[in-house]
């Protein structure tokens, strides 16, 4: 099996990031991989409860889609989307009370892992369901077609999606529609526990279907929070000016199993520390050192996200369980539980 971190990318648009998004940048990544860090902690001492998708070492993607969207855009997820939920503002303690089925959890600890939604906040939900929310996603983004708002619905998904139905169904309706939404397919290998290479007959199951809806073929290094902030800039202004999808692949790879219950033993031997290598937070440090940003600086940033997740985790931990008189609230849209014709 080929190693994707060689693999091609297209070029990124030429947009100039300024400082103060560079530092936003930094910042966000440490955020998400510091409470994604908190919550395998937190599950290990059995504070989590079931299990838990992580997207530790995929920060990049999240972190540069975050920053670069509209405060009224939509972000449509997977299972794994604590970072996407965090990096469009939702609160920490709200996630990781959610994940601890605590009252401050953004849905009042009843939603857990696999389902934060912050709709105040553009989080319109996790999707356990594969391929489930991006005809989703295409819906929202024929709303803010029709009212005229440009709005931007992005809807991001795993490998293993591009092999589903509704990817190709949704995919067709944007075209032909020319919805102002984004797709993004976050490639990390594997689709669960199985090579995505062993089941696809392309190279990129993404970007190499994309022609077939008279789409651009857009690859793109995950692991390069600034390639991926060029990249989703230039299609958000894309969809905004009425020019329609488009279908980002981002190369990454999960530092760890598919979920909590996976070892993932099933990767090739050396592959995990090649991609170790290339940490998105490792390099873009590295960076910043580069261009200027002084190692103080830096430090306190680190520091001050650290905090931010104690800080949160205190909270969640000193929040009550719901109560059960909560079990019939809020489950229908009128906040009760009665179903109505």
């Amino acid at each position: 099996m080929k190693s994707a971190a060689n693999k091609k990318a297209v070029a990124a648009p030429a947009i100039e990031i300024g400082r103060e998004t560079k530092s936003e940048l930094y910042r966000l990544q440490l955020e998400l991989r510091y409470c994604e860090k908190r919550a395998y902690d937190l599950f290990l001492q059995n504070l989590i409860k079931g299990t838990s998708h992580l997207s530790l070492g995929q920060e990049a993607i999240a972190a540069a889609f975050g920053v670069a969207m509209r405060p009224d855009d939509w972000t449509f997820c997977t299972y794994r989307g604590h970072a996407h939920t965090l990096a469009r503002g939702a609160s920490m303690e709200g996630v990781l009370g959610e994940l601890m089925g605590r009252q401050c959890g953004l849905l009042g600890g009843k939603g857990g892992s696999m389902h934060l939604t912050d709709v105040a906040k553009g989080a319109m939900g996790s999707y356990a369901i594969i391929g489930a929310h991006l005809p989703v996603a295409a819906g929202a983004a024929w709303s803010a077609q029709y009212r005229g708002t440009e709005q931007v619905a992005v809807c991001f998904f795993g490998d293993g999606t591009t092999n589903i139905g509704a990817f190709h169904e949704a995919l067709n309706f944007s075209a032909v529609w020319k919805l102002p939404v984004v797709y993004v397919c976050e490639n990390n290998l594997y689709m669960e526990y199985t090579p995505i290479s062993e089941v696809t007959a392309v190279e990129h199951p993404a970007a190499d279907r994309a022609s077939a809806y008279g789409l651009p073929s857009i690859i793109v290094d995950g692991n390069d929070a600034d390639a991926v902030y060029k990249i989703a800039s230039d299609a958000l202004a894309k969809a905004r000016a009425g020019g329609g999808p488009s279908l980002i692949e981002a190369m990454t790879y999960r530092h760890s199993g598919h979920s909590r219950a996976d070892p993932g033993k099933y990767r090739p031997e050396g592959e995990l520390e090649q991609w170790l290598l290339r940490d998105p937070l490792v390099m873009y440090r590295d960076r910043l050192l580069k261009e200027g940003f002084n190692e103080p600086t830096l430090k306190d940033m680190e520091c001050t996200a650290m905090g931010k997740v104690d800080a949160a985790t205190a909270t969640a931990k000193a929040s009550p369980l719901p109560s059960v008189d909560d079990i019939e609230k809020n489950v229908w849209a009128d906040g009760g539980a009665a179903w109505r014709n």
